[in-house]
């Protein structure tokens, strides 16, 4: 046990040549005894505008409550955050990605700066929990990441709804197969009230891999946003971070290679989103761990796919946890040698001493399927590589969409030129809509791609053409799909060089994608290329335009 709880926070509050640092914590209402006990940062992600987050200063509060009770100072503090429901279509989109980074260094500049002992990171939207983890990798202080929950199931005569539903809805609308009043009940109901989007979509799948990585406490990804246990969730996390603290257990300390491998393995059961990937391959940077497109591949190739979640299946985060939760799952896993139980937790035990007493999943729940009874034998996260994608893409493949598909390529430069198309009925059986300028630099921001993918899911075409893009897809989006190809057009890569017309070929048993043109046409298409010029860049997006790395790397800035 450390002896010394306030190794960072004493720089300011014993020093007796920091006077006005101590005064200004006294105006805080610190007294000089709470000045020799250790300062805590609970970082909030709550803001007004979006379900996703609208109740985290709530839950930072209950934090800040659970670690008063060992009369230890929690200090709350705010970072941003970007909807992804609200932007998605919009140039806001654009802004998406970026907020993990500006999230990122804005905890580990408040936590740097302001000389915490620790950091409990309150999150809920997409790039919240991958920034917050971001920042403890490269805090590597004593830290707990707590997860706002899953929303509730909407409801609309008879059907569970959620916000895919709203966007599919779009493309029922655009092939006339739903009315005006149904349209608009669907909007109107899809959401009702806080949390994050309840299937397995970015949100649940990065809390999910949060609690296999060892950063949040038992059935943290799976309790419900309007929950009693969220509530005693995070007074528990607030208590938590004492033990940390006296043991300096810090976030390096319990995150492994074997950790990430777990996280992998855990989101390919489920039917993880594909951001998972950019997302891991970045917090690995943070937290100095060899990770790569090939770990995912070997991950996948080996690892069952066997939950019947949304977006591809049919159930709800909510439903999974009154069947068990993650730790049900996880359990699962454990017992047929899918995880590695050793790993180390923010509890102070390992993986498998956490699950020890943990109930199994019930016999008779149908959504986790038996592992000797899979939905597919292999994982849903293809990595292809091929002449369109040297560096590699990532493809969201449950076997339900096929895994082979050639088609002719219909060829757009930018998202809002394709979903018109797609709005016009522009797209034909067999086409390979080719998305491209819409990667890390040249979107910039690599916006996701869920209005065109809802768009044709809702028009009927999902098993009939195929999407493929520089950009990334929502973990709403499904249907046979490849994004984060690389290198990405605005760096000329192959997906720069696709003509209307072409034959491509995606093939997720061998995983490969290939442009099918000669390679003398190839070449002489390379050498004629011109980098897309004529987006003016100013602030936040220009600066990132020219910091981050591809998607290939996890679309790094700190490289």
């Amino acid at each position: 046990m450390s002896e010394l709880l306030n190794k960072y926070s004493q720089v300011v509050t014993q020093d007796p040549t920091q006077p006005a640092a101590q005064a200004m914590l006294h105006a805080i209402g610190l007294s000089d005894d709470d000045l020799k006990k250790p300062l805590v940062g609970i970082a909030s992600t709550g803001f007004e505008g979006n379900p996703c987050n609208m109740h985290l200063n709530d839950l930072a509060q209950q934090v800040k409550k659970g670690v008063g009770q060992h009369h230890w100072n929690g200090l709350v503090f705010n970072t941003i955050g970007v909807s992804d429901g609200i932007s998605m279509g919009t140039p806001g989109m654009r802004y998406s990605l970026p907020s993990r980074d500006i999230i990122a260094d804005s905890m580990e500049t408040v936590v740097n700066a302001q000389a915490y002992d620790g950091l409990i990171a309150v999150t809920g939207c997409d790039k919240n929990m991958p920034g917050a983890l971001i920042a403890l990798g490269r805090l590597d202080r004593p830290g707990i990441i707590v997860y706002g929950g899953t929303i509730a199931p909407g409801c609309y005569k008879g059907e569970k709804l959620d916000v895919v539903s709203a966007f599919e809805a779009l493309g029922k609308k655009h092939a006339n197969d739903i009315s005006e009043e149904d349209f608009k009940g669907v909007v109107a109901n899809a959401c009702p009230g806080p949390g994050a989007c309840g299937g397995m979509y970015t949100a649940n799948t990065m809390a999910s891999a949060i609690e296999a990585l060892g950063l949040c406490l038992p059935f943290g990804a799976s309790n419900p946003a309007n929950s009693k246990e969220k509530i005693n969730e995070c007074v528990e996390a607030g208590k938590a971070i004492k033990q940390l603290i006296e043991n300096d257990l810090t976030p390096k300390k319990i995150v492994t290679k074997a950790s990430f491998e777990n996280a992998i393995a855990l989101i390919t059961v489920l039917g993880g989103s594909t951001n998972a990937v950019l997302h891991l391959l970045a917090v690995a940077h943070a937290f100095d761990i060899d990770l790569s497109l090939e770990d995912f591949a070997r991950i996948s190739a080996k690892t069952p796919y066997l939950a019947d979640l949304k977006p591809s299946g049919k159930f709800l985060m909510e439903d999974l946890h009154l069947q068990g939760g993650i730790p049900g799952v996880m359990k699962l896993m454990l017992e047929h040698d899918l995880l590695d139980g050793s790993c180390m937790t923010v509890t102070g035990k390992t993986l498998a001493e956490n699950l020890d007493n943990i109930s199994p999943l019930d016999d008779n729940q149908e959504i986790i399927h038996p592992v000797d009874k899979p939905l597919k034998n292999s994982g849903h996260l293809r990595i292809l590589k091929g002449n369109l994608a040297p560096e590699g893409a990532v493809a969201k493949i449950t076997g339900k969409e096929g895994e082979f598909f050639e088609g002719t390529a219909r060829v757009y430069d930018g998202e809002f030129i394709a979903n018109d198309a797609i709005a016009k009925n522009e797209i034909q059986e067999g086409d390979v809509v080719v998305i491209r300028y819409e990667g890390p630099k040249g979107g910039p921001g690599m916006p996701e791609m869920l209005k065109p993918t809802s768009a044709i899911m809702g028009a009927g075409l999902g098993k009939k053409v195929a999407l493929i893009t520089d950009g990334r897809f929502s973990g709403g989006t499904h249907g046979f799909v490849v994004g984060h190809i690389s290198p990405e057009a605005q760096d000329g890569g192959p997906l720069a060089l696709v003509q209307d017309g072409d034959t491509i070929t995606i093939d997720a048993i061998n995983n490969s994608i290939t442009l099918k043109i000669s390679e003398e046409e190839f070449e002489k298409r390379k050498a004629n290329f011109q980098p897309k010029t004529g987006k003016i860049l100013k602030g936040t997006l220009k600066k990132y335009a020219k910091l981050v790395s591809s998607a290939s790397l996890g679309c790094i800035t700190d490289q």
